[in-house]
């Protein structure tokens, strides 16, 4: 075993080389299996017949088509005359290392100028919006950045503290794991390449630039990834004069582009790549891009460890792709194992430990460390790990770090992989019909229903001591909100884990109610494991019906608007489960349902009640009487002006299950957060397919008049279009743009609109506009007026 773990430590530690494209060191990967990864880095199938098409996605090359307004022109100079001595550990390749110094020059400055060509705008160092250094650093070193580039700055106040002595007795693998140099990939090329406004727009949309997931999207705000781009490029405006390009360069700069093949990696329009060229089938170990002198191959910066594991992959016979292996060369490629532990491998180093945090300390490591992936595949329930992995869903709130998000299409495949890996064999648990027919099975779920309660509340098991419920607050640690259990967690994981908490995830704060089968609590339910554990499910999965346990101190409170807007986060009636409430200081609200993008209530006069005091996951609703809107996605692509608008599921007594758990994001919708802006007014913002939408409303009063003005900033890649359903409801036309139903008055942009009937008895219509959203930006404007009563 130990042989085995110092040939695993030389290869992580020799593939995280300084200034070589690195691999997290602690991955589970043999060397040939390694040298594969890297292979998919590099792109060699960019430019080489005879590679194996991977089960996972291979890295992207950067969009360049505005490289000229993101990077400097002086940098991109730099760069493309030596990458690696600009950059160290890019794994773009010296095309023109084995070109003279001059010519290389010349090149570099052709190419430069062809790159910022093809632009709109120019690249501005000197224009630095204003930010906060502090948060900046802050950000940096706790929500995630640490993970796979190190800290900036170290912790001052916190070194780490070795026990020699304890030490001496750790277990092995331990000792490897603390050996292992931790991943860093440099940030030193950064001051140089962007201005604080254009690395802030990278770091806010990276997906957008580096599609392949490689730099994942932390869910960072304009605000935060502002302050975070100028604590890494400077607090101090960089002079740089624009570069004008030159027709004859732009010329010459594009012959080199295909010269050189630069379209094997990068797509610009009009440019095409090359034919493949030779195999790496029968390449020679140490030749071509992995000679560090050969004079016609472009050359990688890659340490000697690196071009043996690439060599010994070309070299073996490709091996059949388990499912097992392409779960480990995913969770490496796209350093998942930087902060998650998967079976005996991947994890937080050591020297990392301190920066990661979290609000509840009392949880211990559970409230800072990432869970571990180990069964994932059986512990999530397939919706619920889907929207993890794309919709960015969390529940850990208390946790500074955030789970990235790394792009459906770069990691479709894993939900279903890791359900047929994760198999969890376990008890049945044989849970109760509300609504069953006999007696005897009518009685089975009360006494499970009452049971589950007593046992979660401050008589029995008393978890709501550490766990909020139903999105009231816990009298101690503020945990997972219990009553999302069961849509998050597949019943036989859970039953696992409550019967030994620390079998699937060591060293946590879960206390153990069941130990080795035996229930603790002696009085609830004949103190029988099985039903317990059994009543808590049932209980759990009756959702927000469920009546709250004993020990909860709800609270209701009214909150008020002053002369900022105020902003709240909650379940709603007006608004669903993911609702977002907005008071304006002229006293006009509105909800928006976040899960499907739309306007759902507006409402004059106070602002809200809620029912628990503080900002968020409470329930809330109006304090004034609403005017209700419907809470389908607004965005739709129809087949025609007569298909029926794709409608929220309801489940009922008949059908208790969703039928489409994914419903808003099947149809292209994701959220992406909000921003506060003048008065702190929220700015929602959310994609349809390809289309990004930038979502404001304020108050505004004219001619004695108060009406909500929503404005929609987009932004299409494509000239497209696409439907809005602008109002359902007993729809009546009061001129060209002007539409009442009930006590709203709406004014919609000019456009192709369709107004269709829906039922008569009660009369129901609604009101879709046929948007054609042009390429690039583009805006809509609609204004709510709330009627008075008669």
């Amino acid at each position: 075993m130990m042989n085995v773990l110092l040939s695993w430590l030389v290869i992580a530690n020799s593939v995280v080389a300084a200034g070589s494209p690195a691999l997290p060191g602690f991955h589970p990967l043999t060397e040939s299996q390694a040298g594969d990864v890297l292979i998919a880095e590099l792109r060699c199938a960019a430019c080489h017949a005879g590679t194996l098409r991977r089960s996972f996605a291979e890295k992207a090359a950067p969009d360049l088509t505005e490289a000229g307004s993101r990077i400097s022109p002086a940098y991109l100079r730099r760069f493309l005359t030596s990458p690696a001595s600009v950059h160290p550990g890019s794994t773009m390749p010296d095309i023109l290392a084995t070109r003279p110094e001059a010519e290389r020059n010349q090149i570099a400055e052709a190419l430069a100028h062809f790159l910022v060509a093809q632009s709109k705008l120019p690249f501005t160092a000197n224009l630095s919006p204003s930010f906060d250094w502090e948060q900046g650093k802050a950000l940096f070193h706790s929500v995630g950045c640490v993970a796979c580039h190190g800290p900036k700055e170290a912790f001052a106040d916190a070194p780490l503290k070795r026990d020699e002595e304890a030490e001496e007795d750790e277990d092995p693998q331990v000792k490897a794991r603390k050996a292992i140099k931790p991943i860093a990939v440099p940030l030193g090329h950064v001051t140089g390449k962007y201005s604080v406004k254009s690395l802030s727009e990278f770091l806010f949309q990276p997906l957008r630039v580096r599609s392949s997931g490689r730099m994942p999207d932390m869910k960072l705000t304009p605000a935060e990834s502002l302050a975070i781009a100028g604590y890494l490029v400077g607090e101090e405006a960089k002079q740089e004069q624009a570069l004008v390009p030159q027709d004859v360069l732009v010329a010459k700069g594009k012959k080199y582009f295909r010269e050189l093949n630069c379209a094997a990696c990068h797509a610009l329009p009009g440019m095409t790549a090359a034919p493949l060229g030779r195999s790496l089938t029968n390449a020679e170990p140490g030749g071509g891009c992995l000679s560090k002198t050969s004079n016609r191959s472009p050359r990688f910066q890659l340490s000697d460890a690196q071009v043996k594991a690439i060599a010994m992959a070309l070299r073996e016979k490709p091996e059949r792709e388990t499912d097992q292996l392409v779960a480990a060369k995913t969770l490496t490629a796209f350093r998942c194992i930087a902060c998650h532990v998967r079976d005996d491998y991947g994890g937080v180093p050591d020297a990392y430990n301190p920066h990661f945090l979290g609000s509840e300390q009392k949880l211990g490591d559970d409230g800072r460390i990432p869970p571990p992936l180990t069964l994932i595949g059986a512990k999530l329930q397939p919706a619920w790990f889907k929207k993890v992995l794309f919709d960015g869903e969390s529940v850990r709130h208390y946790m500074s770090t955030r789970m990235p998000q790394y792009g459906s299409a770069n990691l479709q495949h894993l939900p279903a992989m890791f359900a047929r890996l994760d198999v969890l064999p376990g008890k049945a648990m044989n849970i109760p019909n509300a609504e069953a027919r006999s007696e005897s099975d009518r009685n089975r779920e009360k006494l499970l229903r009452a049971g589950g309660r007593e046992l979660l509340g401050d008589k029995g098991l008393n978890c709501v001591a550490c766990h909020q419920f139903n999105g009231k607050a816990a009298p101690g640690s503020q945990g997972i909100d219990l009553i999302t259990t069961t849509q998050r967690l597949q019943p036989g994981w859970y039953n696992s884990y409550l019967r030994n908490p620390g079998a699937f995830r060591p060293r946590t704060v879960m206390p153990s109610a069941w130990s080795g089968g035996i229930a603790a609590q002696k009085t609830i339910l004949d103190g029988n494991t099985d039903t317990q554990i059994e009543a808590i499910w049932y209980y759990l999965s009756l959702g927000t019906s469920a009546a709250d346990p004993s020990g909860i101190r709800g609270v209701s409170t009214k909150l008020s608007v002053d002369d900022q807007a105020k902003t709240f986060r909650g379940r709603s009636r007006v608004a669903g489960f993911r609702g977002i409430a907005v008071g304006l200081p002229e006293k006009l609200s509105y909800a928006f349902n976040a899960e499907t993008g739309t306007l759902s209530a507006l409402w004059q006069g106070d602002f809200l009640s809620v029912n628990w005091s503080g900002q968020g996951s409470g329930d809330f609703n109006p304090a004034s009487e609403p005017i209700t809107l419907a809470q389908d996605v607004s965005f739709a692509n129809l087949a025609d002006e007569n298909a029926a608008w794709p409608l929220l599921p309801v489940m009922t007594k008949e059908a208790k299950t969703n039928p489409d758990p994914l419903y808003p994001k099947n149809l292209g919708y994701q959220f992406r957060g909000y921003f506060l802006g003048d008065k702190s007014v929220p700015t929602f913002q959310y994609r349809i397919g390809t289309i990004e939408v930038e979502d404001r409303s304020v108050a505004v009063v004219a001619a004695e008049q108060l009406y909500l003005k929503r404005s929609l900033q987009l932004e299409s890649p494509s000239q497209q279009s696409v439907w809005f359903r602008a109002l359902t409801g007993d729809i009546h036309q009061e001129s060209e743009q002007v539409y009442r139903s009930g006590r709203l008055l709406l004014t919609i942009p000019k456009g192709e609109t369709k107004l269709r009937t829906l039922t008569d008895e009660p009369k129901r219509a609604e009101l879709l506009l046929h948007l054609q959203i042009r390429r690039g930006k583009s805006a809509l404007e609609f204004q709510y007026e709330l009627l008075k009563k008669k």
